[in-house]
């Protein structure tokens, strides 16, 4: 075989959180089917779709009639990105796991970069950071920026881009992982408790792509305030759980 078609001996669950992407999931399919082989030889999709009221059910049943390593899990009532987060981790078989939302904020082709940071450094997790969000809008960055520092300053944890949804996982840190949150504040939630169970956690910069498809809900203040309810619910015991490791 000549060298230059040899893949990675690596394998990967990419778990997509879906809620209303019949828009944007053939475009994800179409550059995850084209990509994930370049830089994995064993590989899945998990789609986890969270009780969406248009045809992105459909959409990713006729997809994964032709292809069998594209996974579906349905949530029978919407429980947020949280919930789908978790039914996709409890999903994923491969080795490692890589989380990107359904519009593909970033380019799918850097996995091989994530991957490379992994081994050159030992790291455990991967999380990408963006290198400008300005194309966000103004409100969204300041929202952003606010964010970021509360969680840094709360958890004294210099990461960048918590909300951002590029995370490569050594599945092995998820196995028994015990995460409460079922809204957007799964990001932080996520890694606190990584660093807390002993995750290397490695960040990388990556160039960011505003969503072009679909509706982005982030922003919403039903959302911003499900996060900060659970932001003050889950913070003494994030930390209480900090302090007794160190101990």
């Amino acid at each position: 075989m000549n060298a230059t078609t040899v893949r990675p001996p690596r394998a990967v669950s990419l778990v997509v959180p879906m809620y209303n992407e019949e828009r944007s999931l053939p475009h994800l399919l179409d550059v995850a089917l084209d990509t994930l082989p370049r830089h994995a030889a064993d590989w899945e999709v998990v789609l986890v779709d969270d009780a969406s009221t248009d045809g992105t059910a459909a959409v990713a049943a006729g997809r994964a009639g032709s292809e069998p390593r594209i996974r579906i899990v349905r949530h029978g009532v919407n429980r947020g990105l949280g919930g789908a987060l978790k039914s996709g981790f409890a999903a994923a078989t491969k080795g490692w796991v890589l989380y990107s939302d359904c519009d593909l904020p970033w380019d799918l082709d850097e996995t091989g970069r994530l991957f490379r940071a992994a081994e050159l450094t030992g790291a455990d997790v991967v999380s990408g950071y963006r290198h400008d969000r300005t194309g966000e809008g103004p409100l969204r960055t300041i929202y952003s920026f606010l964010y970021n520092g509360l969680v840094q300053a709360l958890f004294r944890f210099p990461i960048r881009d918590v909300n951002f949804s590029c995370k490569l996982i050594r599945r092995s840190f998820l196995d028994g992982l015990a995460l409460e949150s079922e809204g957007s504040f799964i990001d932080a939630e996520l890694l606190v408790r990584l660093r807390n169970r002993g995750a290397l956690i490695q960040q990388v910069g990556l160039d960011y792509f505003p969503r072009t498809r679909g509706v982005s809900t982030l922003s919403s203040p039903r959302t911003i305030l499900r996060i900060l309810r659970d932001l003050a619910r889950l913070t003494p015991a994030l930390r209480a759980e900090r302090r007794r490791i160190a101990r």
